[in-house]
């Protein structure tokens, strides 16, 4: 699997690596603490009118759980778009994709120097 560094995450972020549907992946967050809590962001791509419509994958569907250093009362997801906050020192959290999700169809995106390794 793959790491990003806190450049790659900033500002328009990453492409996301590609996921298979109904494998549990490990997100493991850092987070340095250089400013306190961070965000971190999964945003599938929108169309070319900046929008999501029934042509868009719903990359965010799928089971968010195993939290560890983050409160999972602060994920917000829809079917495009996931994101937590990530306290100072970092966490992680496992999600299980509903569908394959294909490479480059969603950004990695991240505030306050976050870092990230996905693993299985």
């Amino acid at each position: 699997m793959a790491s990003y560094s806190a450049i790659q995450l900033n500002g328009a972020g990453t492409p996301i690596e590609a996921l298979t549907g109904g494998v549990s992946y490990v997100f493991t967050i850092g987070n340095s603490g250089s400013i306190g809590s961070a965000y971190f962001t999964v945003e599938t791509v929108r169309n070319n009118s900046g929008f999501y419509d029934s042509t868009r994958p719903t990359n965010s569907l799928g089971l968010y759980s195993s939290f560890s250093n983050i409160d999972q009362d602060t994920l917000i997801t829809s079917s495009y778009i996931s994101s937590v906050v990530v306290p100072e020192g970092g966490g992680i959290y496992q999600f299980t994709p509903t569908s394959n999700i294909a490479l480059s169809s969603s950004f990695l995106r991240g505030t306050g120097g976050i870092t990230l390794d996905i693993t299985i």
